[in-house]
């Protein structure tokens, strides 16, 4: 199960083009201005000026999502959060916002939209809190 990462991006929101530099930097590791570009103008259908990138990439730095390097004269980013970690937070804060609602006929009135595979996960969800209070209560 995973964990609550210690590093947390200072802001969550991310527009869909930050979205999807940030899966190529996933990808790739850590990646150049240049890297970046190439990978979006792979697709034929796409046009993107180098200058957008770039402001895309100085963005996610800082909104915390990115580190830069310096590398002789060429900069480097690298994300600061796996991917796996930023599914852990971003689910984290989702449920919070869903519990903010307070009021518990709300919140069971979803119950009823439900399919089976959600009702199953969401007894699985019940499961690991009852197991989690308990091994904290001894």
């Amino acid at each position: 199960m995973a964990s609550m990462p210690n590093y947390r991006p200072k802001q969550m929101s991310l527009g869909p083009l930050e979205r999807e530099i940030l899966s190529i930097i996933w990808e790739l590791g850590s990646a150049t201005v240049k890297d970046v570009h190439e990978r979006i103008l792979a697709d034929p259908e796409r046009e993107l000026a180098y200058t957008s990138v770039t402001t895309v990439l100085r963005r996610l730095t800082e909104k915390g999502w990115l580190a830069c390097d310096k590398k002789e004269r060429t900069f480097s980013w690298r994300a600061l959060v796996s991917r796996s970690q930023a599914q852990v937070i971003e689910a984290h804060d989702q449920l919070h916002k869903f519990l903010a609602v307070g009021n518990p006929d709300v919140v069971a009135a979803f119950a009823d939209s439900l399919d089976s595979a959600s009702l199953e996960q969401i007894e699985a969800i019940a499961l690991r809190l009852a197991a989690a209070r308990q091994a904290r209560e001894e």
